[in-house]
C-alpha cells in the first residue's frame, strides 16, 4: 500500500472507533443482507462478542499497516480457522462489499474515491493472506 493509501486508511479508521459497536453492527446487518446463507454461521455465536472482535482485527489490521510483516502470520491463522467454520472463497468478496459499505455509512462525507481505493486496496491484502493460507489448508483433490 502506498504511504498515502495508508494514512487515509488510519485517518478515516479514527473516526470510526468511536462509533464502533454501531459501525459493526451494521457490518453485520450487511452482510446477512448481501448473503443470507451466512446467517447460520453465526448462529451459536455471542454477537456482542463478534462485534468486538470485528473491530478488534480491524484496529490491528490498521495498527499494523506500516509494517504487516508480524500481522501475516496471525491472518494466516484467521484464514485457516475461518475454514472450520464454513467460510469459503466467494464470501471473502461479500465481507470486503459489506465493509465498504458500512464504511462508507459511517464516514458519510468523508467517504471519498480515494478512501474507498485506500480501504478497498487494505482489505484486498488482508483477504488475499487469509485465502491464500485457508487455500493451502483444504486437501488435495484427488
Amino acid at each position: 500500500m502506498s504511504p498515502e493509501n495508508k494514512t487515509l486508511v488510519k485517518s478515516t479508521w479514527a473516526m470510526v472507533v468511536p462509533i464502533a459497536d454501531v459501525a459493526a453492527t451494521l457490518f453485520y446487518d450487511r452482510l446477512f443482507t448481501l448473503d443470507a446463507s451466512l446467517r447460520p454461521l453465526f448462529e451459536k455465536t455471542d454477537m456482542a462478542e463478534q462485534r468486538r472482535k470485528l473491530m478488534q482485527a480491524l484496529a490491528a489490521v490498521v495498527n499494523g499497516l506500516d509494517n504487516l510483516e508480524p500481522l501475516i502470520p496471525v491472518l494466516e491463522t484467521l484464514g485457516r480457522n475461518h475454514v472450520r467454520y464454513g467460510v469459503i472463497d466467494q464470501h471473502y468478496d461479500t465481507v470486503g462489499a459489506a465493509l465498504l459499505w458500512t464504511l462508507e455509512q459511517g464516514l458519510q462525507d468523508a467517504w471519498t474515491p480515494a478512501v474507498k481505493s485506500a480501504w478497498t486496496s487494505a482489505y484486498g491484502t488482508v483477504a488475499d493472506v487469509m485465502r491464500s493460507a485457508a487455500a493451502s489448508n483444504k486437501p488435495a483433490a484427488a
